[in-house]
C-alpha cells in the first residue's frame, strides 16, 4: 500500500487501456466517450483487485476534482458520479478521499445526480438507476457519519429522493431508496430534527395529496426503521405537546395529523406519545382539545384500530369529551360515533350512554348529528345499533326543532323501508323495528303542519311506496293497516280525511275561479284561499302563493283543466302522476332554479294527488280481502292472523269509502261486500254495512241487481241483527233508497208491536232500530213514537226493575256481564234522546219531561225505582247513559234553553262520579261535543271539577281537553272575525263566570269560610285559570279580573235572595281575584272591553251596591303564591288530532248562544230567561226537586286508622320531592309494567294537602264495610286492572351530565332537567281489583286515609319541577288519548253507542302519596 501511495503522489494518472487523457482540451463528445470506457472499467473491477486499485488511484482522485464535479454537461456529471460510486465500492471500507470537505463535495455531487431519476423515460435512466443501486448496495453514505456536515448531506439526500420518487418508478427503485435511507437511520448515532422533518413532512395531508409516492416511500421507511426512529419521534412530540416548544420544527402545527399518520403506519411509533394525548384532552384550550378529539376520533374509528382495547384509559378519557362544555367538541364526538358503530360494534355499549345524553343536548346541531350517526350505522347494518340507540331516534321525532324532528323521522322511514318493506335482514330485523310504522304515524297528532306533511310524504314514499304496481301496493297497504296499533290506524284515517278535505277545498276554489267576477265571488275566493293556506307550511308566505295560484288558474285554462282532473273523484293514480308532472312543468322556469311558488304548489299537489287509491286499487284491495276470506292469502307469512287481516281489511275499506266513495262503484266490489254481510264476524258485517252507506248513493240507478239482493238483507239486519248492525242497516236504507218511507214503515210496524218488557233479550235490537228510525223519520212516526216513549219506555221499561241485579261490590263490569234489562234501559234512554233530536222542537214539552226523567236517574244514583234490586255496575251504566243523554240534548239549542241550572249542575257532577269508567266516558263525550262547538260554553266549566279527581290520567286528560277546546275557540275567532258579536258563546275567557257559578253550587262547598273547602275551590279555579292565563292575549288578564269584579257586584241568578249562596259567590270571586293577582303582573291594566255576564246565572248589577268587602278568611292569603302561569302544553289529540287540517269547524253558533246581561256599567232591556219548572205531563211522580244520592259507606279501614272519615279536599304536599322531578308530560315511552305515580299539573301551586276523593289505598274490597256518610259526592273506586298500552315520550332539552369547564378546569353542575326522565314510580298491590263497597259521596272521589307507614313516596311535583315544565312549553309532545274512529258523516249517529259497544280500557295509575 505504501507503494501505491507513492505512485499516487507521483501525480501521473493511469487511464484504462484505450482511454486517452481526459481534460478540458477535448470536446464534450470525446470526453463522454472516454468516460464511458472508464465507467466500464470501474464496473468490472471488484474489491479484491489490489493492483488495479493501486493503478487507478490517481484517476479516482482526478475524477473527484472540481473540473468534473462542476462540469456543465449533465452526461459528464452522470458518468463521473457512476465512476465515483464504483470507486467507493472498490476501495471500501477505506475511501481514497481523505479530506472531509472533498467527501462532502463528492456526496453532495452524487446526491444532485440522483435527481436524474425523476425522468423515467430518459435515455440515461438506467445509468441513474445503476448509480442509486450502487450507493444503496454499498451503503456509501455511511462514510459521512464521521463528517461534521453529515446532517446536511443526509437531509439533502432525503429531500432529493422524496422529490424524485414518482409513479413511473418500479418496485426496485422504491426498494433501493428505502435501503439507502434506512441504513442512514439504523446505523447512525442520531437522527436530527431536520432529517426527521424531511421524512415526516411527506405525511402531512397537503404533501401527501401532492405526491402519493413520496408518502408511500416515507411510510415504508418508517416501517423499516420503527425501532430506531421511535425515540426521536417521541422526543419531537414531547417537545411540542408537553413543553410547547413549537419552534423546534416547522411541522409543529401539523402535529396531530402526523400522530394519526404514524399510528396508521405503525402504532409502536407512538407508544410513548399516546399518554401525552390523554393530558391534551384535558387542556384548558378549547381549540387544542378540539384538535385532539378530531385526531382520536379518526384513530379510534379506523376500521382495524384496536386502540380502544389497547389503551382503555385514553378511550375513557375520550368518551368524557362527549360531555365537553365546548359545542364543536361535542359535535365532533357525535360525528365520530357512526364510524365507531360501523367499524367497532363491540364499542356500541360504551357509546350508548353518552349518545343518550347528547340526544338531549341543548344544541340543535348536536341532537341532529346524533340522529345522523345512529341512522347511518343502522342503514349499513341494523345489527350495529341496539334498541336503545334506535330509541334515541324515536325520542327525537318529538324534538322542539323541526330540523331534528325531520332528520329523525326520515331516518326511521329509511330504516323501515330497507328492513321491513324490502326485508333485507330477515324476519328478526323486521320484528325489531316493527314499532317504527306506528311511531311515524303517531306524529300526525302534532299541531305543526310541517310534521303532518312529512308524515304524508313518508307514507307515500317509504311505508306504502306509490310507485309499486297496484296489486303489490294494495297488498302492502293491507298488511300495514292490519299490523298498525289503534292510534296509528286513527292517525292514518285522519290523514286520508285531511287530504280528502283539502281536495274538496281545491275543487271549490276551481269552481269559484270559473264564475264571473264579482265582489261576492272575490270574497269567496279569498276565504277559500285562506282555508287552503292553513293546510300548507308557513301559512304567512303560502297565502301570497295560493293567491297567485288562484290568479294562474283564472288565466291558464290548461293548468285549470289538469287540476280539475287531479281533484276529480274518478282520477286514477296514473292520471294523477301525469297531472302533477304537467302542472309543475308548466309552472316551473329553467331560468329560476329556486322557485318558492313552485315549491308551494308541489306541496299542495302532493297532498291532494290520489297516488294510492283509485277504482283499480279498491278492486285489488277487495281481491286481497277475498283471498284472506278464502284462505289463499299468505297472512301467516306476513305475521297477521287471518281473522285480524279480514277485519282490518274491512275497516280499511270502510275508511276509504268515506274519502274515496266513487272508487267503490263497481259491481265486483259491491258483490264482494254482499258476501261480507253474510259472514259470522259481526265487525266485518258492520264494516260492510258502513261501506254500503258511504258508497251506495247511486246504487238504485247504477246497480239495480245489487239493490234487489241487498234490501232484504238490510231489512233482516234492522229487525233481528246485532244492535250496531241494525243501526247501520237503517242508515243504509236512508242513504240508498228513494222509497225509504215505505221501507221504514215495513220495519217500524212489526218491531213496535213486538216489544215486550218481560223479554229484555228481545228488546235491544228493536229499541236501537226504533231509535234511529225516530231520529231519521220523526214526522212519519210522530204519534206512535210519543205513545211508545210515554207508555212503554218510561212506564214499562225504566220505571220497573223486573229482575234483581247481581250483587257485587264492583262499580263496573265488562259489557258481556251487564244484565240484558240494563242494556234495554240504556237503549230506551237513547231512543228518547234520538226521538227528541229528530223532532228538534219542544212544542209538546216532551223535552222537559225527558230531562226530569234523566235528572231523576242521576239523583237516584241510577236506581230510578229505589227498590234496591239493581247492582252497582248497572247503576253506573245508567248514570253514564243519563249524563251523556243530557249532553246530547244540550247540543240542540231548543233543548239547551230548557235545561235548568239545577239539571246542568247535576249533570256536571257525573264527571266526579264514584266509578272511574263513568268519569272517563262522560269526559270523552263532553270533550267531543265541546270540540265541535256544539255544546254551549258553560259546559267547558265542568272540567274544573276534574281538579279533584284522584287519578292522575283523568286530571291530565281534563287538562288536555281544556287546552284543546280553548285553542279551538281562539283559532275559530281568529279565522272568523265576523262572529265577534257571538263572543259570549265563543271567547274562552267567558268560561270563568260559569266556573265560578258551578263551584258556588258545588254540593261539597258547605261551609263558606272553611279553609279546606276553599282550598278545593282555589284548586278548581286554578285548573281553568292556569290555561286561560298562560298567554296574555289582548290583555286578557285584565279582562278576567274585570269580569270577576263585575260578578261581585251582582247576585246569584239561581238564588238571588239566599244570603248564604251570595256569600259563597263573593267568596269564590275573592279566591279567583287572589289567583289572578298572584299569577299576573298585568291584571291591573285597563280591560280591553267591558265583560258581559250571562243573565241566567247572575242578576243585573245594582248601581247602588258597591261590594268591596273581602270575604276570605285571613289564613287563606298564604295559599296564593306569586308566579307566572306555565304555558299550556298542547298535548296530542284527546279524541282527535288537535287541529284537523282543512276541517271546517261548526258554524251553527245558534246552538251556543247564551242570553247575556250587560256589564256593571250598562242596563240592558232584555229580561232574563225564565226557568223551566217541573210542569207539564209528569212521567216522574216522586219528588219536586233534585234529590241527593243515597248515602254510601266508608271503609272500616278509615275508622281504624284514626283518620277523620270525612274526606278532605285538596292536594297533598309532596314529601322529599326533588326540584328535578320529571315533567308531567303525556309522552310515549313508558314501560307497561311501571305504574305511574301522581304528579301535580300546576306550577307554583299552593301547599298541597289530601286530595278530595282519594280512594283508600290500604283497604281491600273484602275488608270494607258500609258506614254512614254525609250526602254529597261519591268516593271513587280504583280503575280496573287492565291497562291500555300507553307509551310515554320524555322530551329533554337540556344536556345531561354536561361538563361545564371554565378555564380553571372545574365542571359545572349537571342540569336538573336531565334527571327528569328517571322517574321514581310506586305500585299498588298487584291484586287490587276494581271492586269497591258502597261509597259515600255523589260523584266526586274523595281521598283515602293512608297508613302512616307508607312514607317517602313521591307525590306531586315540586314547584321547581313545575317551573321546569314552564320552560318546555314549546316542546313537542304526543298524547296517548286516541282519536275517534268515526266518519264525520255518521259521528252524530254513532256517538250514543260508543259507551255500550266497548268497555273503556283505562290505565291504572294510582300512586301513593305520603301524608305530611
Amino acid at each position: 500500500m505504501a507503494h501505491s501511495k507513492s505512485r499516487a503522489t507521483d501525480g501521473k494518472i493511469t487511464y484504462p487501456p484505450g482511454v486517452k487523457e481526459i481534460s478540458d482540451k477535448i470536446s464534450k463528445e470525446e470526453m463522454v466517450r472516454r468516460l464511458k470506457m472508464v465507467v466500464k472499467t470501474f464496473m468490472d473491477m471488484d474489491q479484491d483487485s489490489e493492483e488495479e486499485k493501486e493503478l487507478y488511484l490517481n484517476l479516482a482522485l482526478h475524477l473527484a476534482s472540481d473540473f468534473f464535479l462542476k462540469h456543465p454537461d449533465k452526461d459528464v456529471r452522470l458518468l463521473v458520479a457512476c465512476c465515483l460510486a464504483d470507486i467507493f465500492r472498490i476501495y471500501a471500507p477505506e475511501a481514497p478521499y481523505t479530506s472531509p470537505d472533498k467527501l462532502k463535495d463528492i456526496f453532495m455531487f452524487i446526491t444532485r445526480q440522483l435527481k436524474g431519476l425523476e425522468d423515467t423515460k430518459s435515455a440515461q435512466f438506467n445509468r441513474y438507476f445503476y448509480l442509486l443501486e450502487n450507493i444503496a448496495w454499498v451503503k456509501s453514505y455511511n462514510i459521512c457519519f464521521e463528517l461534521e456536515d453529515s446532517n446536511e448531506i443526509f437531509t439533502q439526500l432525503y429531500r432529493t429522493l422524496f422529490q424524485v420518487i414518482n409513479n413511473g418508478h418500479n418496485q426496485k427503485v422504491h426498494m433501493h431508496m428505502v435501503d439507502l435511507m434506512s441504513s442512514i437511520i439504523c446505523e447512525g448515532d442520531t437522527v436530527s430534527q431536520e432529517l426527521l422533518d424531511t421524512v415526516l413532512v411527506n405525511l402531512v395531508p397537503a404533501h401527501k395529496n401532492l405526491n402519493k409516492q413520496a408518502y408511500d416511500l416515507a411510510k415504508a421507511l418508517l416501517k423499516r426503521t420503527a425501532q430506531a426512529i421511535e425515540p426521536y419521534i417521541t422526543n419531537f412530540f414531547n417537545q411540542v405537546l408537553m413543553l410547547g416548544k413549537t419552534s423546534v420544527s416547522d411541522l409543529s402545527e401539523h402535529v396531530f395529523d402526523l400522530i394519526l399518520e404514524l399510528y396508521n403506519i405503525d402504532s409502536h411509533l407512538l407508544l410513548s406519545v399516546l399518554p401525552q394525548l390523554e393530558f391534551k384532552l384535558k387542556s384548558n384550550d378549547n381549540d387544542e382539545r378540539l384538535q385532539v378529539v378530531k385526531l382520536l376520533a379518526k384513530m379510534f374509528g379506523a376500521k382495524d384500530s384496536e386502540l380502544a382495547v389497547q389503551n382503555k384509559p385514553l378511550w375513557q378519557c375520550y368518551l368524557g369529551r362527549f360531555n365537553d362544555i365546548h359545542v364543536p367538541i361535542r359535535l365532533e364526538c357525535v360525528k365520530f360515533a357512526s364510524h365507531c358503530l360501523m367499524n367497532h360494534p363491540d364499542l356500541a355499549k360504551d357509546l350508548t350512554e353518552y349518545l343518550k345524553v347528547r340526544s338531549h343536548d341543548p344544541e340543535e346541531a348536536i341532537r341532529h348529528d346524533v340522529i345522523v350517526s345512529i341512522v347511518t350505522a343502522a342503514k349499513k347494518d341494523l345489527s350495529l345499533v341496539n334498541d336503545h340507540l334506535l330509541n334515541f331516534v324515536r325520542e327525537r321525532t318529538l324534538d322542539k326543532r323541526w330540523r331534528v324532528r325531520k332528520e329523525a323521522m326520515m331516518g326511521l322511514a329509511q330504516i323501515y323501508k330497507k328492513y321491513s318493506l324490502q326485508g333485507e335482514a330477515g324476519k328478526e330485523a323486521t320484528k325489531q323495528i316493527s314499532w317504527i310504522k306506528d311511531k311515524l304515524l303517531h306524529i300526525y297528532y302534532q299541531n305543526s303542519i310541517d310534521d303532518r306533511l312529512l308524515v304524508e310524504r313518508i307514507f307515500a314514499q317509504y311505508m306504502v311506496p306509490h310507485n309499486l304496481e297496484t296489486a303489490e301496493r294494495m297488498k302492502c297497504l293491507y298488511y300495514l293497516y292490519a299490523t298498525l296499533d289503534l292510534n296509528a290506524v286513527k292517525a292514518l284515517n285522519e290523514m286520508w280525511k285531511c287530504q280528502n278535505m283539502l281536495r274538496h277545498h281545491v275543487k271549490d276554489l276551481l269552481d269559484l275561479v270559473k264564475q264571473p267576477k264579482s265582489e261576492a265571488c272575490s270574497k269567496a275566493v279569498f276565504s277559500k284561499v285562506m282555508v287552503i293556506t292553513r293546510n300548507l307550511p308557513d301559512p304567512g308566505k303560502a297565502q301570497d302563493f295560493v293567491k297567485k295560484l288562484a290568479q294562474v288558474l283564472e288565466e291558464d285554462e290548461k293548468i285549470r283543466k289538469q287540476l280539475e282532473t287531479l281533484v276529480s273523484p274518478a282520477c286514477s293514480c296514473k292520471q294523477a302522476e301525469g297531472c302533477v308532472r304537467e302542472i309543475t312543468k308548466k309552472l316551473g322556469s329553467p331560468k329560476q332554479p329556486s322557485n318558492p311558488f313552485l315549491e308551494m304548489v308541489k306541496f299542495l299537489l302532493e297532498r291532494i294527488a290520489p297516488v294510492h287509491i283509485d277504482t283499480e286499487s279498491i278492486s285489488a284491495l277487495i281481491k286481497q280481502v277475498n283471498k284472506s276470506i278464502d284462505g289463499t292469502a299468505d297472512d301467516e307469512d306476513e305475521g297477521v292472523p287471518t281473522e285480524q287481516a279480514i277485519r282490518a281489511g274491512l275497516e280499511l275499506l270502510k275508511v276509504l269509502s268515506f274519502t274515496h266513495p266513487v272508487s267503490f262503484h263497481s259491481a265486483e266490489t259491491f258483490e264482494s261486500l254482499l258476501g261480507c254481510l253474510k259472514m259470522e264476524d259481526e265487525k266485518v258485517a258492520e264494516a260492510a254495512l258502513q261501506i254500503f252507506k258511504n258508497t251506495g248513493s247511486k246504487m238504485e240507478e247504477s246497480f239495480p241487481h245489487i239493490k234487489s239482493v241487498l234490501l232484504p238483507v238490510l231489512q233482516h239486519k234492522a229487525k233481528k241483527g246485532p244492535p250496531r248492525q241494525a243501526k247501520y242497516a237503517i242508515h243504509c236504507i236512508h242513504a240508498m233508497f228513494s222509497n225509504r218511507d215505505t221501507q221504514f214503515a215495513q220495519i217500524f210496524e212489526p218491531l213496535h208491536k213486538s216489544l215486550d218488557p218481560a223479554n229484555p233479550d228481545q228488546l235491544i235490537t228493536p229499541l236501537t232500530t226504533l231509535g234511529h228510525l225516530a231520529m231519521l223519520a220523526p214526522e212519519q212516526f210522530a204519534a206512535p213514537l210519543k205513545s211508545l216513549v210515554a207508555n212503554f219506555i218510561v212506564k214499562d221499561l225504566l220505571m220497573n226493575d223486573r229482575l234483581p241485579g247481581k250483587k257485587t261490590t264492583k262499580l263496573w263490569v265488562p259489557d258481556d256481564e251487564v244484565s240484558l234489562e240494563t242494556l234495554a234501559k240504556i237503549q230506551g234512554i237513547k231512543l228518547m234522546v234520538r226521538w227528541l233530536l229528530g223532532v228538534k222542537n219542544n212544542l209538546s214539552k216532551s223535552g222537559n219531561s225527558t230531562l226530569r226523567m234523566l235528572t231523576a236517574i242521576l239523583n237516584s244514583d241510577g236506581d230510578l225505582t229505589e227498590q234496591g234490586k239493581m247492582g252497582k255496575p248497572e247503576m253506573s251504566r245508567l248514570r253514564l247513559a243519563a249524563g251523556c243523554a243530557v249532553l246530547r240534548l244540550a247540543q240542540e239549542p231548543c233543548y239547551h234553553e230548557i235545561i235548568t241550572l239545577e239539571q246542568y249542575q247535576l249533570c256536571a257532577l257525573v264527571i266526579n262520579d264514584e266509578c272511574y269508567q263513568v268519569r272517563q266516558a262522560f269526559a270523552q263525550k263532553l270533550h267531543k261535543g265541546l270540540c265541535r262547538l256544539r255544546l254551549p260554553l258553560e259546559y267547558l266549566a265542568i272540567f274544573a271539577l276534574c281538579a279533584k279527581d284522584p287519578m292522575k290520567e283523568r286530571r291530565a286528560h281534563a287538562r288536555q281537553c281544556l287546552v284543546k277546546n280553548i285553542n279551538i275557540r281562539r283559532e275559530y275567532l281568529k279565522q272568523h272575525a265576523s262572529v265577534s258579536d257571538k263572543l259570549l258563546s265563543l271567547l274562552p275567557e267567558y268560561v270563568v263566570p260559569y266556573t265560578i257559578h258551578l263551584l258556588v253550587h258545588d254540593p261539597d262547598y258547605v261551609k263558606v269560610q272553611d279553609i279546606e273547602q276553599l282550598k278545593d275551590i282555589k284548586e278548581s279555579l286554578w285548573f281553568v285559570l292556569e290555561i286561560l292565563m298562560a298567554k296574555n292575549e289582548n290583555n286578557s288578564h285584565a279582562f278576567i279580573r274585570k269580569m270577576v269584579e263585575n260578578i261581585k257586584q251582582t247576585k246569584d241568578g239561581q238564588a238571588p235572595n239566599d244570603p248564604k249562596i251570595n256569600e259563597k259567590l263573593y267568596t269564590v270571586c275573592d279566591v279567583a281575584m287572589n289567583i289572578i293577582i298572584s299569577k299576573s303582573t298585568t291584571y291591573s291594566l285597563e280591560s280591553p272591553k267591558d265583560p258581559v255576564l250571562p243573565a241566567r246565572y247572575f242578576t243585573q248589577p245594582d248601581k247602588n251596591f258597591s261590594n268591596t268587602k273581602n270575604y276570605l278568611p285571613p289564613e287563606m292569603k298564604s295559599f296564593f303564591t306569586p308566579g307566572k302561569p306555565k304555558a299550556a302544553n298542547v298535548l296530542g289529540a284527546v279524541n282527535k288530532p288537535l287541529s284537523t287540517a282543512g276541517k271546517q269547524l261548526q258554524t251553527k253558533l245558534s246552538r251556543m248562544e247564551t242570553i247575556s246581561n250587560a256589564s256593571s256599567n250598562s242596563n240592558p232591556s232584555s229580561p232574563a230567561a225564565v226557568k223551566e219548572g217541573w210542569t207539564a205531563q209528569r212521567w216522574i211522580t216522586d219528588g219536586d226537586k233534585p234529590r241527593g244520592r243515597k248515602r254510601g259507606g266508608v271503609s272500616s279501614q278509615d275508622e281504624d286508622s284514626g283518620q277523620d272519615p270525612k274526606p278532605k279536599r285538596g292536594r297533598k304536599k309532596a314529601a322529599n320531592t326533588s326540584a328535578g322531578d320529571g315533567e308531567d308530560q303525556w309522552a310515549e315511552e313508558t314501560h307497561i309494567d311501571d305504574i305511574s305515580m301522581e304528579t301535580e299539573d300546576e306550577q307554583n301551586s299552593p301547599p298541597k294537602k289530601g286530595r278530595r276523593g282519594r280512594p283508600p289505598k290500604t283497604a281491600t274490597p273484602k275488608e270494607e264495610t258500609p258506614s254512614k256518610g254525609r250526602r254529597g259526592r261519591k268516593k271513587a273506586a280504583p280503575p280496573p286492572e287492565e291497562e291500555a298500552d300507553e307509551e310515554e315520550e320524555e322530551e329533554d332539552r337540556d344536556s345531561e351530565n354536561m361538563e361545564a369547564k371554565p378555564k380553571g378546569g372545574r365542571q359545572a353542575k349537571t342540569p336538573r332537567r336531565s334527571q327528569q326522565s328517571s322517574r321514581v314510580e310506586t305500585t299498588e298491590a298487584a291484586d287490587e281489583s276494581v271492586e269497591s263497597t258502597p261509597q259515600k259521596r255523589r260523584g266526586r272521589p274523595p281521598k283515602a286515609a293512608q297508613q302512616p307507614a307508607k312514607k317517602n313516596v313521591r307525590g306531586g311535583r315540586s314547584r321547581a319541577a313545575a317551573s321546569k315544565e314552564n320552560e318546555s312549553a314549546d316542546e313537542m309532545e304526543t298524547s296517548q288519548q286516541s282519536v275517534e274512529d268515526e266518519e264525520e258523516a255518521e259521528e252524530e249517529q254513532q256517538e250514543e253507542d260508543e259507551a255500550e259497544s266497548t268497555t273503556p280500557k283505562v290505565r291504572r295509575k294510582t300512586g301513593r302519596r305520603d301524608r305530611r
